[in-house]
């Protein structure tokens, strides 16, 4: 099997070469990773050359506009969509909360019901949450109080009178890090009638979607955490986009990437996420070289990510399992989980966070906006829970330098 080529990843990152980001190991990735090499020089660039209204017909406009087509149709073909399934946004946040809207006007006055997690960020929580005050029945999918996970069980029960129209999930949680058989979720919604909405966004670090293959409506994620610029990315199902109603301006209902877009796009950054694209295909080609289309690209990248992520975070799981000072939240094995590490200590995490910073350590403490699976998990908010979230340039020497600095501090 081809392993990651750890040198060639980091060479693609110039935070690696910075005095101050450079200066701690980096495991605050779930909160924003860096971002490649390529989105940073076609940034830089759109703002040299570019900075115009994009489509106008002179040089910078057009260069403009065909690098903005170019970040979608690329993105578009490495998960498996066409590009008018692809719409970028402010922030996954305001996607959802976008997307939220159209389904408040598609569900009223249907007698019908929605499906939400407590395993959820806020993000994708409070938005259909709310729907409650327009008459629609929430119906909450319940964590177990003590692993976090999701029992599928559950989920059938809440779906056995057929009035639950849609299912809204994450595909892992930004704290309790399991990842969900989304798949599987998919096809038990769909077969009681109802639409999945998929929260990605602490899971798409570790490799971007194949969308058909998890058969949701909606999956939507953010592009700061995939090493990219400051956009949320939504993609969406062509038959549900055509059913929900428009969002953006009324021109522009017939474009499938319009229809969820009310605010004019951030021109720069939807051109310089096209160099998430180019990072993809560096990485496939430096480790591969054999020709492939495009989703078959990100499947092998997406595959190479996460066999390093789950050999590279093992040992920081087996160091705080062998601990009887600390809970560690979500899943023991590595495989069944996304890299992203939350534990509850026996003192507030946050003066801890800190102490790891003098010692050579980025990462955090807090709620992290997942007040609900930690409430349910009987966490203490005012203390709140440590993080350490990696990705695939984290090193394993860079694990090595956390364990020994929680060692010093716990």
């Amino acid at each position: 099997m081809t392993e990651l080529d750890l040198n060639f990843v980091r060479s693609q990152f110039p935070a690696f070469d910075s005095a101050v980001l450079g200066s701690h190991a980096f495991f605050e990735n779930a909160g924003g990773s860096y971002p490649c090499r390529q989105v940073v020089d076609r940034l830089h660039r759109f703002y040299l050359d570019r900075k115009v209204q994009p489509y106008g017909p002179y040089p910078g406009a057009q260069a403009g506009g065909a690098e903005m087509d170019e970040a979608r149709v690329r993105l578009a073909g490495l998960m498996g969509v066409k590009g008018e399934q692809v719409s970028f946004g402010p922030s996954t946040s305001a996607n959802t909360y976008v997307l939220a809207q159209a389904v408040r006007v598609w569900l009223k006055g249907a007698n019908a019901a929605i499906v939400v997690t407590n395993q959820d960020h806020e993000a994708n929580s409070g938005v259909w949450r709310r729907l409650a005050d327009e008459g629609i029945e929430v119906r909450e999918w319940q964590i177990d109080p003590q692993t976090g996970s999701l029992d599928p069980a559950d989920l059938s029960a809440l779906l056995a009178d057929g009035q639950v129209r849609l299912v809204c999930l994450p595909h892992c949680s930004n704290v309790v890090a399991e990842i969900n058989d989304v798949a599987a979720v998919s096809a038990m919604a769909k077969a009681a009638g109802a639409r999945v909405v998929v929260d990605g966004v602490s899971y798409a670090p570790h490799g971007l979607p194949d969308f058909a293959a998890l058969g949701c409506d909606v999956y939507l994620f953010s592009a700061y955490k995939t090493y990219g610029p400051h956009q949320g990315i939504m993609l969406i199902s062509e038959d549900f986009g055509a059913e929900l109603p428009a969002q953006g301006h009324y021109f522009n209902a017939g474009s499938l990437y319009k229809r969820f877009t009310p605010a004019g796009p951030d021109h720069a950054q939807i051109a310089a996420c096209a160099g998430m694209a180019d990072y993809i295909d560096a990485l496939h080609a430096h480790h591969f070289g054999v020709q492939a289309d495009a989703a078959q690209r990100n499947r092998a990248v997406h595959d190479l990510m996460r066999a390093h992520e789950v050999a590279v975070v093992a040992p920081l799981l087996d160091y705080l399992a062998a601990r009887n000072d600390l809970r560690l939240i979500g899943p023991r094995a590595a495989e069944a989980r996304a890299p992203t590490v939350a534990v509850v200590l026996d003192r507030a995490a946050e003066p801890v966070s800190e102490a790891l910073g003098r010692e050579g350590i980025a990462c955090w403490a807090g709620d992290f906006y997942a007040v609900r699976p930690l409430t349910a998990m009987g966490v203490d908010l005012e203390q709140g829970v440590l993080r350490m979230s990696l990705v695939h340039y984290t090193s394993a020497d860079e694990v090595a330098q956390l364990i020994a600095a929680l060692d010093r501090v716990l």
